[in-house]
Formats: structure tokens, sequence, C-alpha cells
């Protein structure tokens, strides 16, 4: 991973004299060569200010453009003629996904199904390659689809799952992973980038923490996709899923993507057979028969329409660049944290993300008692956080198109409206909110 640091012509907070001056956001954004990337989004309320890209991307503007020709011209002019371009979409976009922003080789990544089918599909194929082994290990703040998709293969496989303790607020100890493993485990699986706090595990430590006892590594890398160079096939990691939502602007509900290290193509076969799997899928042959190579791990049709709006949006990110997309967000959340110290300290909050860059993805969390009620306040004053149980404010600038002059105004807002009070005329936080 290069160091953010040594980027040229690009001042850091740090070079500044008074982060709070709103003449610093606008220098910083002058100083931005990923400025222009912003214009190429559709922006809406000029008055909004967005800091929830980690959880939904913004819309690039060619998006509905690329779709309309889909539409119109694929689908409604080719008909089923267009599947001789369709069929070969999911590897296409998937090593636009794994080589430019993974660090994958070619033919690593495809574009399928959703994270939590991904992940089910790669933990199936991972306890099967190793059918002398009976335990699983993951940690207890990993995203909650993840936790429970292993629990239910627990249940259904009666192996041991091994959830370790991670503090809410730091990265996974590899310590504790390390104390952990042994050959009793067939699978170790974790968040490269914590959905809570943001913070970065260590991904080539634990990888091959995880080899030298024997096991497969999978990483869910849904937050760290498109915002955090990954370096898979240089760590040597087995297997990784992740979503095309949050960093690659793909759109709601966009196809995820899944990784299997080229090496277990041919050893691994995953549970769910389906026929874009096959081989010689037309010959609509008897017996299941897979496909050399990543196709195995497709199952049915796939979203055509959704997969070309995943691929304008992932192509955006690869022109960006994965270092420079990493530098600015290490910068932008260096500001936050800043801006935090300066304004939101004394009013009650606490940074509860690493504050180590070099632990840190790209987004902050923030502990206060009266989380919720300050995030529905902030909403309603044309902010847009999200919120996280038990009592963190989520702020996720996207480094592709939030400007320094929007942290700026995000936090300004969110300390006037705490210093007024005008949270605490909103409900007290629902029982079913997670």
């Amino acid at each position: 991973m290069p160091d953010v640091a040594d980027v040229p012509d690009v001042p850091d907070v740090a070079d500044v004299a008074d982060p709070t001056d709103r003449d610093t956001a606008i220098a910083l954004d002058a100083a931005d060569p990923l400025a222009p990337f912003r214009d190429r989004f559709v922006l809406g309320d000029p008055e909004l200010v967005y800091l929830d890209g980690n959880s939904l991307g913004r819309l690039p503007a060619s998006t509905p453009d690329r779709l309309a020709r889909a539409v119109v011209e694929e689908w409604g002019g080719d008909l089923i003629r267009g599947w001789s371009r369709w069929v070969e979409l999911a590897t296409e976009v998937g090593d636009l996904i794994g080589v430019r922003l993974l660090g994958a080789h070619p033919g690593e990544v495809a574009v399928a199904d959703s994270t939590t089918v991904n992940l089910y599909k790669l933990a199936v194929a991972a306890l099967d390659a190793r059918p002398d082994r009976t335990a699983i290990v993951t940690d207890d703040d990993n995203f909650p689809t993840d936790r429970y998709v292993l629990q239910g293969l627990a249940a259904q496989r009666g192996v041991e799952l091994r959830v370790l303790h991670t503090d809410l607020d730091a990265a996974i100890d590899p310590a504790a992973v390390a104390a952990a493993v042994d050959g009793e485990v067939a699978l170790v699986t974790f968040s490269h980038v914590a959905y809570r706090s943001g913070a970065l595990a260590d991904l080539p430590a634990i990888t091959a923490l995880a080899h030298d006892a024997g096991a497969l590594m999978l990483w869910d890398l849904s937050h760290s996709g498109g915002s955090v160079p990954v370096g898979l096939a240089e760590a040597g990691v087995d297997l990784a899923v992740g979503c095309g939502y949050k960093y690659l602007n793909g759109g709601p509900g966009a196809p995820a993507y899944l990784y299997v290290r080229s090496g277990l193509h041919e050893t691994l076969r995953q549970p769910i057979w389906g026929w874009f799997g096959q081989r010689d899928q037309f010959a609509m042959g008897g017996r299941y028969d897979p496909v050399p190579g990543i196709g195995r791990f497709g199952t049915g049709t796939p979203p055509v329409l959704a997969t070309y709006a995943l691929a304008e949006g992932a192509a955006l990110v690869a022109e960006a660049g994965i270092d420079r997309l990493r530098a600015k967000g290490v910068r932008q959340t260096n500001y936050l944290i800043e801006l935090a110290d300066a304004w939101l300290a004394p009013l009650g909050f606490t940074v509860a993300s690493p504050r180590s860059a070099a632990h840190r993805g790209s987004h902050v969390s923030l502990a206060h008692p009266h989380a919720w009620q300050i995030c529905q306040a902030l909403i309603d004053a044309g902010v847009i956080p999200d919120y996280r149980v038990p009592d963190r404010l989520r702020l996720g600038p996207a480094p592709l198109y939030t400007r320094y002059v929007d942290v700026h105004e995000g936090v300004r807002r969110l300390r006037d409206l705490v210093r007024a009070g005008t949270h605490e005329r909103y409900p007290t936080r629902p029982d079913r909110v997670t």
C-alpha cells in the first residue's frame, strides 16, 4: 500500500493553520486532483450535504444514458440476440473491479448475486474443501449478514463457530486470531473495514495466520472495495466478497462480486449449481459439469441492466485510481477528526474510529449518548449521515465526489444543532433500529 503522505502537491490538514476556517476547506478543494470527478455525478439539491457514501454511492451522470441505451437498443432492438454480449458481462465487469481496484489477477473476480449469497457460496465451498476440519473463526463485530450466514452454516453442518471479541472502536487483533486458529479451523472470515467504526484490519497478517494453520481465508470487502487498496493477490487471499452499491456507485441493490484465487478454481465447488456455472450451458445437459475458472461460481441468469449500472460506477472509480482515492480518503477523514476535536468534543462527542489513518478506512464514527436523536435532527438540517447501535453517528465522505467544504459544512451544522439543543425535540431511538 502506498504511503499517502508521499502523494505530492496536495496539502494535508496538518499543513494549514486553522482547519475550522472555511477558507481552509476551500483551499484543499482547489488543490484536489480528484475535484473534477464530482461533476460527473448527479448532485441534486445544492444545499444537501451527503456524508453517507459508505452506505450508498451517488448516481453517476453517465448511468441513466447507459441504461437507456441498454433498454432501447439492446433489449428493445437486439432482443434475445443481446445475449451474445450480455453473457460475458459478469466476468468483464469482474475484471474491471478485481484488477483495477482490488489487486486481483484477471479472471479471479466475477459479478454475481448479493454479498450474502456470495458469502454463503464461498463459505460452503471452503468448508467442503477442508472436510476433516470442524471450526469457523469470525468476530462479533463482523457485519450482521456475515454472522447470520455463518451461524446458519454452523447449525446446519454441526461445526463450531468461534466468535472472537473485537472492540467496537478498534480493528481485529491479529494476536486474538493467532490464538483462535488451529488444526480444527477450516475457514477464517472477517470484514476488511469494520462497518461501524471504520477500523481497517491487517489483511496480509491475518491472511498469513489463517494459512499457517492450514485454513482458508475469506474477506468481506464491502467497506473497502473502491476506497482502500486491498492487494488480494499480493497477500495470497483465498476468497473475498463485496457489494456494488457503496463506493462503487452501482445503485441500490446493485449486484455484488466474488473473488476466488485462481489456484483454487478447480478444487472448490460452490453449493448452488446453476446453469450460468455450467460448461456449454446451452447444450442443456442432464448433469452439472462446472466450467473452468471463475465462471463456475456463477449461478442463475445475471441481472444485465444492474450490471451495466455497476460497470459505470466502477469505471469512474478505476479512472480516478485507488491510490489517489485512498490518499484523499485519509485526508478527508483526518480533516473530519480535526473538526470533531475542535467543535464536537466540547459537546460530548468522542471519535469512535481509529485516529491513525493507517488503521482506518474512509469513514469516521462519532459516539454520543443521543446519537439517534442527533442523526434525525441532522437529516432534517440537510446533512445525510447514518446511525449505528449503540450510540454511533457515522460520517462517510466519499473521496470521488465529496468536497472538503462538504465536510466542513456538515460538521458545522452538526455542531450548531447540538449546541442549540435541537436534537432534544426528537424522540429516542425505537428498539427496532439496528
